[in-house]
């Protein structure tokens, strides 16, 4: 087969660029893939980790940097003023392995609502924070609605610039529960 001179050129500067991406993840362990994502490196540790939560149904996608995190549960309140009912849910904050009550670094809460819950709270029924605007749905599956808790990220503690990215792409993947 020929090659023209021009496709000589795009083909040089693919197999030129693509280990300079490979190492460029690696060291910033920054970047998150779907969980389907097929393996495109050998190098497990260019691979994101998976948080799987099969009591509600979602995973979560991590770098490699949050290897040994913790997972830490807690609970949400709110209510409806008006009618003076409260409603509950789980919180499930995802904790990064150098986090110490020295140097506490920003966690990752995923507020955890049914989805009877989430249409009260869009229809302003159902408040869970004195923000005035409400949390921001991450994801949902048939049961389910997973929300990042308004001012859930303090701009102060370390880690924030990097919880930001790992939520810039999308990291939560529902999937269906019975």
């Amino acid at each position: 087969m020929k090659l023209m001179p021009g496709r000589l050129v795009v083909l040089i500067t693919v197999v030129a660029i693509l280990p300079m991406s490979a190492s460029g993840q690696q060291e910033n362990s920054t970047s998150s893939a779907p969980h389907t994502q097929e393996a495109s490196s050998a190098d497990p540790s260019a691979q994101p980790l998976l948080y799987k939560n099969t009591r509600y149904g979602f995973s979560f996608s991590l770098p490699q940097t949050w290897k040994g995190y913790v997972i830490l549960t807690d609970k949400w309140e709110g209510g409806d003023p008006e009618k003076g009912s409260v409603e509950h849910g789980a919180v499930i904050s995802i904790r990064h392995p150098e986090w110490t009550k020295e140097k506490p670094r920003q966690d990752i809460p995923i507020m955890i609502f049914t989805v009877a819950q989430w249409d009260s709270i869009e229809h302003g029924s159902l408040s869970v924070s004195v923000a005035s605007f409400g949390p921001v749905e991450l994801g949902r599956n048939r049961k389910y609605v997973f929300a990042l808790a308004p001012r859930s990220i303090n701009s102060d503690l370390t880690g924030v610039e990097e919880v930001n990215e790992i939520l810039k792409h999308d990291p939560l993947r529902p999937f269906w529960t019975k």
